[in-house]
């Protein structure tokens, strides 16, 4: 690695980890960061490059390979794998033995052996404060953009609510996959 490489793995604030593999940057510019108030079990594999913010659940043999962001409030349930270079966004919960190859947008819920949208992540929104109205929106949302009534539609946004913030922040995170690197979501299981 040539002398004067930095090992960094930066670490902030309280954080419970078990028998954990968090491996540093890939390059000496890059880094490899782990947010605040994480619970990190026994056996996850974090790899070079990832970002995971804060208050994030990993179940045991949760395994990030490299470069994956994973935004606040998300959860995985066990052995589960999520490929190089995809998001997970925030509030999203991950079933058991998925297979991540797609991106994840915030407040979903996705489980498969190539994960699918199974719906919105509603346990993990109740038991973080959203309201009922919010929760509405975020329902009505998702069915407008992944079950939509009119096939022939040209513009889901069209259709959308926009004043309510969590309505832009879904759309956001679909929008943002889409535009990043031509990464897709994970499909919607009909």
């Amino acid at each position: 690695m040539g002398e004067g490489y930095k090992a960094v793995v930066a670490m902030i604030g309280m954080q419970c980890v078990n028998y954990t593999s968090i491996h540093r940057s890939s390059k000496s510019s890059d880094i490899t960061v782990v947010g605040n108030n994480n619970l990190i079990m026994g056996s996850c594999h974090i790899a070079h490059d990832c970002k995971i913010e804060n208050n994030i659940n990993f179940a045991n043999n949760t395994l990030l390979e490299g470069h994956v962001v994973v935004e606040d409030y998300a959860h995985t349930a066990g052995a589960i794998v999520v490929h190089q270079f995809f998001h997970v966004g925030s509030f999203s919960f991950i079933g058991g033995g998925s297979v991540i190859a797609q991106d994840v947008p915030k407040y979903m819920m996705v489980a498969g052996e190539r994960a699918v949208l199974r719906g919105l992540n509603l346990e993990g929104l109740c038991c973080n404060g959203f309201t009922a109205t919010e929760i509405r929106s975020l329902r009505t949302t998702y069915q407008k953009i992944f079950m939509p009534a009119d096939k022939n539609s040209r513009d889901f946004e069209e259709h959308l609510s926009a004043h309510i913030p969590v309505v832009h922040s879904i759309v956001q995170s679909i929008r943002d996959s889409f535009e990043e690197k031509q990464h897709r979501i994970c499909k919607f299981r009909h």
